[in-house]
């Protein structure tokens, strides 16, 4: 089985950075890619940024050139940095991770953003 962890959490004015942090644990052999999505409420889950094992990232339209993901392998961790956070980025954001074709999920960190 494989467990998800996600940090890094929490409330910050229009403007304000964070950065949350995804660790993975058990049975991990290899990870074709992980991500992060996020819901606000009354809203989809819409995907933020992925990244692969070959690092190629993607983001959504609405992040771009403020959120930035990573990983570090060894530490089977992904991080999502976020910069000139907005309202509008308000949400439980959720690490996922991709291996074998099988998608696994964490439990989700509240980010809010107020005005």
């Amino acid at each position: 089985q494989v467990q998800l962890v996600e940090s890094g959490g929490g409330l910050v004015q229009a403007g304000g950075s964070l950065r949350l942090s995804c660790a993975a644990s058990g049975s991990i052999s290899s990870i074709n890619a992980m991500g992060w999505y996020r819901q606000a409420p009354g809203k989809q889950r819409e995907l933020v940024a992925a990244i692969t094992s070959g690092v190629s990232t993607k983001y959504a339209d609405s992040v771009k050139g403020r959120f930035t993901i990573s990983r570090d392998n060894a530490k089977k961790t992904a991080y999502l940095e976020m910069t000139g956070l907005k309202p509008e980025d308000t949400g439980v954001y959720y690490c996922t991770l991709l291996r074998a074709g099988h998608e696994y999920w964490g439990q989700g960190t509240q980010v809010t953003v107020s005005s």
